[in-house]
């Protein structure tokens, strides 16, 4: 399975910050946003990439993920000049995605905790997986509504009265039949290919499964000055309480199986002297031990 990381937009939610660096380069916590939802498709098997975003920011990604084939996975760059919807980005990667599954997630959302979505992965064998995640402002994301026997019946974008509190968090999994499905969509009224709109194709011929996220899961979109302050402060209690790190690329590409523990450590000695370099240093020696 083939892995896009959508990572564009003007990011105008994050003004004043954006004009220093995109959305997803500002850092939560101790890492670059980025690395969180990178983290998660490395954590579920995905080894290439495709990351997408303005021709102005793109550099920046290229210069921040320059050493990534140390970390096992290889990654594309393709350009967003206009941002047209969610679902625009598997007409910019067609290429890339080739006759292979994909999966699309938002460069802004941070998942953690629990195993939904490697039994997911594992489990998926065609059509389209998205997930369903409780929250208290339904009306901002796409939503979605569930019948007595918990099966998914109606999907909306942005709905002023939500059926259900339900939003669809920004990971979402299809087989390779998205691109055509794509291709053949209506840009919405404001103009986009809605991500919604992708999904309810799926949802009409009965090929779309919805996965609810347990309450023990945390998704956060850290779009809004906000929400990324309080993006950095959960992560900063969670490392801080567990002493381990959430979206850390190389443990995950390690842990995976991706590299070696010789690679890992040559990774490691890359790494200039910091806490990140100590908790990899941490990660390595725990591995020897065993």
């Amino acid at each position: 399975m083939k892995g896009i990381i959508l990572a564009g937009g003007a990011g105008s939610r994050l003004y004043p910050l954006t004009l220093v660096a995109s959305k997803q380069l500002q850092a939560v916590y101790d890492k670059p946003m980025v690395y969180y939802p990178l983290t998660t498709l490395i954590e579920n098997g995905v080894k290439e990439f495709c990351l997408i975003s303005t021709p102005y920011d793109l550099p920046r990604f290229k210069q921040l993920f320059q050493n990534s084939a140390a970390w096992g996975i290889t990654i594309e760059y393709r350009e967003q000049a206009k941002p047209a919807g969610i679902a625009q980005a598997f007409l910019i990667a067609d290429s890339f995605i080739g006759k292979d599954n994909v999966t699309l997630v938002l460069g802004d959302n941070i998942f953690y905790g629990g195993d939904a979505f490697g039994r997911t992965f594992e489990a998926f064998n065609g059509g389209a997986t998205i997930f369903g995640y409780q929250v208290n402002d339904p009306e901002r994301y796409g939503v979605v509504e569930f019948d007595a026997d918990g099966q998914a019946i109606s999907l909306e974008e942005k709905p002023r009265n939500p059926k259900s509190k339900f939003a669809v968090p920004g990971l979402y999994i299809y087989d390779n039949e998205v691109v055509a499905i794509t291709k053949a969509l209506k840009p919405s009224a404001r103009g986009a290919l809605e991500i919604t709109d992708v999904n309810i194709e799926y949802l009409k011929a009965g090929k779309l499964r919805v996965s609810k996220l347990s309450r023990g899961f945390a998704w956060l979109d850290a779009g809004t000055s906000t929400s990324l302050h309080e993006a950095s402060a959960y992560i900063q209690t969670i490392e801080k309480r567990q002493g381990i790190k959430i979206g850390c690329p190389e443990e995950a590409a390690f842990r995976r199986g991706f590299i070696s523990l010789q690679q890992f450590d040559s990774l490691i000695k890359q790494v200039p002297n910091c806490e990140y370099r100590e908790y990899l240093e941490r990660v390595a020696a725990e591995a020897l031990s065993k």
